[in-house]
């Protein structure tokens, strides 16, 4: 009977008692902010490298449009490494690009003129077709388009919220700017 006494004064003086209450809240508010807070790195982690790849996928674009008439092959090695470094402070060792010229015919059918892939990227076959959306073939229709594109594969650096891996991938077009085809020489 004592220890049924003893038990019951126990029970009463904690129910009563709120010195601890903070401490045991935030033991049990704790994991659920902790799983908050590494999502929120996380995530701002990817949207930071999709950025990335996305200007340097663009200016790799950018700069090929700026040629007047031709681009040799060594030109445009160095517009791929400029383009990788755009990724920093991230590694641009996975970091696959790919440039390709497509000519619009009038009926809005379109042929590959040249791809050159880069960092194992694959080249699109020439004179193959390239399935443009069709509101880059109604506006260049009788003209070239300059596609670039990059793709990186991102690994989660702690798992905690994104455990699979997976690619990031973007996709430009342009006009070249004086409106001619460029050749790849």
């Amino acid at each position: 009977m004592k220890v049924l006494s003893k038990f019951s004064h126990l029970i009463a003086r904690f129910s009563v008692a709120k010195e601890a209450v903070a401490a045991v809240e935030f033991a049990l508010i704790l994991p659920a902010l902790m799983m908050l807070y590494m999502g929120t790195l996380e995530v701002s982690q990817v949207i930071s490298v999709d950025r990335k790849m996305a200007a340097a996928a663009g200016a790799l674009g950018d700069l090929v449009t700026q040629s007047d008439a031709e681009i040799t092959t060594a030109t445009l090695n160095d517009y791929f490494q400029a383009a990788g470094m755009i990724m920093s402070p991230y590694s641009s060792n996975t970091l696959k690009q790919l440039v390709t010229q497509v000519y619009v015919a009038a009926d809005g059918s379109t042929s590959v003129k040249w791809s050159v892939g880069y960092n194992g990227a694959t080249a699109k076959v020439t004179n193959s077709s390239y399935a443009l959306p069709s509101e880059i073939t109604d506006i260049t229709r009788d003209m070239h388009v300059v596609v670039s594109e990059a793709q990186i594969p991102y690994a989660p650096w702690g798992g905690y919220v994104l455990d699979t891996s997976f690619n990031l991938y973007k996709q430009f077009f342009y006009v070249p700017r004086f409106g001619a085809e460029i050749a790849l020489i």
